[in-house]
């Protein structure tokens, strides 16, 4: 398979010097679903050195619509998606090293896995785990790719340590929709258009071709036919505890990472954010519904009836998931409805 490379070479921003750089990088990709099927088939198919994949997730039958590595015997298995994508992607190119990682990326775990490590992107699906994946970028010099879709609407950032504003920086100046793939639902050319962005500047950033690296927030609705591209230049905060002048990296803090109790002889897991909110009950019983769950609710709380578990959601964010003492599990569920 000698012309395995040759179209790519070809193009003039990567040749044959590029494809050597490709081939000696190592990129750590967060989350094995929906995003990270796309951009890890792109980046083996691209010849990567290296790719680790990091997911805390099995296959789901649901999970099939969009997430182009599964299969139905993946379902069937109960395969974990990090096991179940290393051995797809093995397959697709046996020269590139496939490291797969099934566990919670936690802010401990992190540290362990960016040594040596190249980029790093974004393709799992809450803001607990991109804020302390922006800070272990901001601390240890890594670029990163954000990337995020739900129904029609999807949005990626290039964000480069010391050159542009992290997601902590913008995050105060352009709101971030709340809804998850669990309560809006999502359409697998959202996904491909947000892999498409993300990929295409982890192949810039792999070359280190650094002038063609997009520097602006990019969003689109593919449904609506709407796409803007916005400057974030301006938005770089010199006192930004995550990459100002005296970063703290607080996202690495235990204190704002979610708590997760087993409560003794409950069968119960309390799930506390690391700050309290304010939920808005009556749209976030409405999502709850239209998915096909049983809602009842009063004004200091929703219990959501799933398959074997119950959830009784607090209007502070706090909720206890009944019915299950894996803290992996419950974290999950809160994640998937709550975002």
């Amino acid at each position: 398979m000698d012309d395995r490379y040759s179209r790519q070479t070809l193009f003039p921003s990567i040749g044959k010097e590029g494809q050597k750089k490709i081939r000696s990088k190592h990129v750590l990709m967060i989350g094995a679903g929906a995003l990270g099927s796309g951009n890890g088939e792109l980046l083996t198919r691209a010849g990567v050195g290296k790719l680790t994949i990091v997911d805390r997730d099995y296959v789901e039958a649901s999970n099939l619509q969009r997430q182009q590595l599964y299969t139905e015997q993946d379902v069937v298995d109960k395969l974990p998606k990090a096991a179940a994508a290393a051995s797809r992607l093995k397959e697709i190119n046996s020269e590139v090293n496939i490291e797969a990682v099934i566990t919670d990326a936690t802010p401990e775990k992190l540290e362990e896995l960016v040594k040596g490590v190249d980029l790093i992107i974004d393709a799992t699906d809450n803001f607990e785990t991109r804020m302390a994946i922006n800070d272990i970028s901001q601390k240890h010099q890594i670029p990163w790719i954000y990337g995020a879709c739900v129904g029609s609407f999807g949005m990626s950032l290039t964000i480069i340590p010391g050159k542009t504003p992290c997601l902590n920086c913008i995050l105060k100046k352009i709101p971030i929709q709340g809804m998850t793939c669990d309560t809006g639902g999502i359409i697998a050319p959202t996904v491909q258009m947000v892999v498409a962005h993300q990929s295409a500047e982890a192949m810039k950033i792999l070359v280190e071709d650094w002038e063609a690296v997009r520097t602006s927030f990019v969003s689109f609705d593919v449904w609506r036919n709407q796409y803007t591209s916005m400057k974030v230049v301006k938005a770089k905060d010199e006192n930004c505890l995550s990459c100002g002048q005296n970063p703290t990296y607080p996202y690495l803090d235990h204190e704002n990472i979610m708590k997760s109790t087993v409560l003794c002889g409950r069968d119960t897991v309390q799930i506390r954010p690391p700050k309290q909110q304010k939920l808005q009950f009556t749209v976030l019983s409405q999502q709850l519904k239209a998915l096909g769950y049983e809602v009842k609710g009063n004004p200091y709380l929703l219990s959501v009836e799933m398959n074997e578990q119950r959830l009784v959601i607090f209007n502070d964010g706090r909720a206890l998931i009944h019915g299950t003492n894996d803290l992996t599990q419950a974290k999950t569920i809160y994640q998937r409805l709550l975002g």
